[in-house]
């Protein structure tokens, strides 16, 4: 079993996460991550060189986040985190799950990978529509 001073530390890193990108913050976001991280979602997967257009395209709101459950080994791991978005606009929702990597780095647990999975009406699971907001080209 992991450390408790691990999971705690992860914790507050996807926490980070949920808050940086709330505020519209990319810097912290980008923090969150090691320096070759990546998140994918629609399809696509994304570096932290286009993550501050990927984020000015996507839609803004909250970003509410679940307890991860998290499994360590070593200085790597795996993570799924709930997640369900809010539109400021207009208030519709968004739901799903974040599927991570994490890697102790030098400066503490980063990701390493994101990915989004949404949760259909339908019930069933993706990874969203490849062209549902104007975002940049990998």
């Amino acid at each position: 079993m992991a450390a408790t001073d691990d999971i705690i530390e992860i914790q507050q890193l996807l926490a980070r996460y949920a808050v940086t990108i709330t505020k519209g913050d990319i810097d912290g976001l980008i923090g969150v991550f090691t320096p070759d991280g990546t998140y994918s979602a629609f399809g696509d997967t994304y570096t932290l060189d286009v993550f501050p257009e990927l984020v000015d395209a996507a839609p803004k709101g909250l970003f509410l986040t679940g307890t991860p459950l998290i499994e360590l080994d070593g200085d790597a791991g795996t993570g799924t985190q709930p997640l369900c978005f809010v539109e400021h606009s207009s208030h519709d929702m968004r739901i799903g799950y974040y599927s991570d990597t994490y890697r102790r780095t030098d400066r503490g647990w980063r990701l390493r990978t994101r990915a989004m999975t949404f949760i259909r009406r339908s019930g069933l699971h993706d990874s969203g529509i490849p062209h549902a907001f104007e975002r940049p080209t990998v």
